[in-house]
């Protein structure tokens, strides 16, 4: 019995080809190539021009494949929420948007599974932190000061209701 090969890829949300990365890395185990970049662009068309990590699981005897979408980056989703190109280069001095604490949360509950946090507060700190490096304010605020209060448990209510 041979073992299954798997492949793990980052493509662009819906919008993945049968060329480079998938092709070269798929053809050598016999598969139907178009079949599964199909599967990809279903799965990940949500995620559209966002870069989506996807786990490939090929059995070579079978042929069979099953297709793993993962969860964008946390910087991909930041920069989709606020629908801008990317984050700041020079985070301290150019800020390119603001992120409300809701939108904080949603993020942190969307890369929760992903994030190595143990609740929904560090998820959402981890989000702050990216938010930081990205050049990135909520409620017009640093992130810094949104993380403190966090801790001090200021934002304890909007936990609460997600529970």
């Amino acid at each position: 019995m041979v073992q299954k090969k798997s492949i793990d890829a980052l493509v662009s949300g819906g919008q993945a080809t049968a060329g480079p990365p998938l092709g070269p890395a798929l053809g050598p185990l016999g598969v139907n190539v178009l079949a599964i970049v199909n599967k990809i662009n279903e799965l990940t068309n949500s995620f559209a021009g966002m870069k989506v990590p996807v786990k490939i699981t090929v059995d070579p005897d079978t042929k069979e494949f099953e297709v793993t979408v993962g969860t964008p980056t946390t910087s991909a989703l930041i920069v989709s929420a606020l629908k801008i190109k990317k984050g700041s280069g020079s985070p301290k001095e150019e800020k390119v948007g603001d992120l409300t604490i809701a939108q904080v949360l949603d993020l942190a509950k969307k890369k929760q599974q992903e994030v190595l946090a143990r609740s929904l507060k560090l998820a959402a700190k981890e989000v702050l932190g990216s938010c930081l490096s990205m050049g990135v304010t909520v409620d017009s605020r640093d992130p810094r000061e949104i993380q403190r209060e966090i801790t001090e448990g200021k934002h304890d209510s909007l936990f609460e209701k997600e529970k």
